[in-house]
């Protein structure tokens, strides 16, 4: 005999919702797994910006010009007061680097080896450059400028074999190296890198408090 009363009411299964059938995963259908969308690649920070561009060709352009100017009014080795007791105009030629380093040193093929060692500078420079983020402005303003004055004198040892020095800062019988506008450029430029890399003009995300 059935436990079961024949004269309980029976209930007749529910028919499937069809859309629940035509549902992703369902009525024999595999659901794909969900893919992560696909991430953009991060913008690339151009080697050199028009800005920087117009900053090296302006040095190279004032430092060629200035040198001729010099070399056409002021007799080599001659001079102009131009600040008593301070500052002088004058013309020298140096075979050397910088602010006359090397200038005094004779040794063979010394104008090509002038113009490699500035050539292998540029290089590394540029690749210095490569690796500055955007937020780095000091050093790649100090970057442009450093390139500015390499290439202005670079032309010079090229083209003559030396650079022309102009502006003597004295006091008294005490003279600075004799420099040109392409040396002050590669001056304040590697200063403008060194105050980026000691933290100085970065802009520090403030701390919630």
């Amino acid at each position: 005999m059935s436990s079961t009363d024949p004269e309980a009411p029976q209930h007749d299964p529910q028919p499937p919702d069809p859309e629940v059938l035509d549902a992703p995963g369902l009525a024999g259908q595999t659901q794909e797994p969900l893919m992560p969308p696909p991430l953009e690649a991060p913008l690339r920070v151009p080697l050199v910006r028009p800005i920087e561009v117009v900053a090296i060709g302006t040095i190279v352009v004032v430092d060629q010009i200035t040198k001729f100017l010099v070399k056409a009014a002021i007799p080599l080795y001659s001079k102009r007061e131009i600040i008593p007791n301070l500052l002088d105009f004058t013309h020298v030629q140096n075979t050397g680097a910088a602010f006359g380093v090397l200038n005094a040193a004779d040794f063979p093929f010394k104008s090509a080896v002038m113009i490699g060692i500035a050539t292998l500078a540029l290089v590394a420079i540029s690749l210095y450059a490569r690796q500055l983020g955007s937020d780095e402005k000091l050093s790649r303003y100090g970057l442009a400028l450093i390139l500015g004055g390499a290439f202005g004198n670079l032309i010079d040892r090229a083209i003559a074999g030396y650079v022309v020095d102009f502006v003597d800062v004295y006091w008294g019988e005490a003279h600075f190296w004799a420099f040109n506008v392409a040396d002050a450029a590669i001056t304040i430029g590697a200063i403008l890198v060194l105050l980026e890399m000691i933290g100085v003009g970065r802009h520090h995300a403030s701390r919630p408090v």
